[in-house]
């Protein structure tokens, strides 16, 4: 019932449902990727280098090295969605077990996790990324470790700012006085109840870690060719700004629509789930 009060909300809200349905069209791109691809992306053709958009075969042009830009395009896709989920799986997976332990148990436990957690929001994020990625070999697997395990704090904060509120209220003191253990009272009762935010946080950081791969991809510390990243089509094209625009406008525009399309999704999400919400409540 939740879910489809939630769904309808966000259909009313016209910008949140267009970030939706672009990120089902990306979601669909990325899947499809091996059939709609029309061309292969690491494929070098010395005779097509820098052919413009709109040429016969190549709707968004080529590359220095005469690949085709829409393919690489397609299947760069695949390479930020997969980063952006699993990256923000880790840290989503780790906020809650660190905000729930925090917000449940309080006192010495509560204080030495937040000093933790205090203690990561003091390293810029990005300067902390690159340091570990310059010291361990760029891969798209570290790439989304470091990532994920950079970037848990705020869930940690959220979840733990949540389970300080449900854990005093009547549902949970009635599971404890039932004689459930703290386990089953944090996992079977509280932490469901505190999802919504955590729901919205984790679509928010999701365009946080496709922003973040793309940047590194850009520096060349992130995925490494000849896999197609945006952020490594982006890096290309930039020393042939004047020649061949295409090879930045592209990547640029994907990155771009892509976070927009998030961050839209999950401001619509936020006003979904608020619970002050009239459409919900009714």
């Amino acid at each position: 019932m939740l879910w489809r009060a939630t769904i309808k909300a966000i259909a009313r809200n016209r910008l949140a449902l267009a970030g939706g349905l672009i990120v089902l069209a990306l979601f669909a791109v990325s899947w499809l990727a091996p059939a709609i691809s029309p061309h292969d992306p690491d494929a070098i053709s010395v005779t097509s280098r820098f052919r413009p958009p709109l040429t016969p075969g190549h709707p968004l042009g080529t590359d220095s090295l005469g690949r085709d830009v829409l393919s690489r395009m397609i299947w760069g896709s695949r390479i930020s969605l997969k980063v952006g989920f699993v990256a923000v799986g880790l840290s989503t997976i780790i906020g809650l077990m660190l905000g729930a332990l925090a917000g449940y148990h309080g006192g010495l436990v509560d204080a030495l996790i937040m000093r933790f957690c205090d203690l990561m929001l003091c390293f810029p994020s990005m300067f902390l990324i690159l340091a570990v990625i310059a010291i361990l070999e760029p891969s798209i697997w570290n790439v989304m470790a470091v990532i994920g395990l950079t970037s848990w704090m705020g869930v940690a904060r959220l979840v733990r700012a949540e389970l300080m509120s449900l854990k005093g209220r009547d549902f949970a003191l009635a599971a404890k006085v039932l004689g459930a253990s703290d386990f089953r009272i944090i996992w079977r009762h509280l932490l469901p109840n505190s999802m919504g935010p955590v729901l919205v946080t984790a679509t928010l950081g999701i365009a946080g870690a496709i922003l973040t791969e793309s940047s590194l991809s850009f520096l060349g510390l992130g995925v490494q060719p000849p896999t197609p990243t945006w952020g490594s089509v982006l890096a290309e094209g930039k020393n042939y700004l004047e020649r061949a625009y295409w090879l930045s406008l592209y990547p640029g525009l994907a990155i771009l629509v892509t976070v927009l399309s998030y961050n839209l999704l999950g401001e619509g999400l936020r006003e979904a789930l608020n619970p002050h919400n009239s459409s919900l409540s009714s």
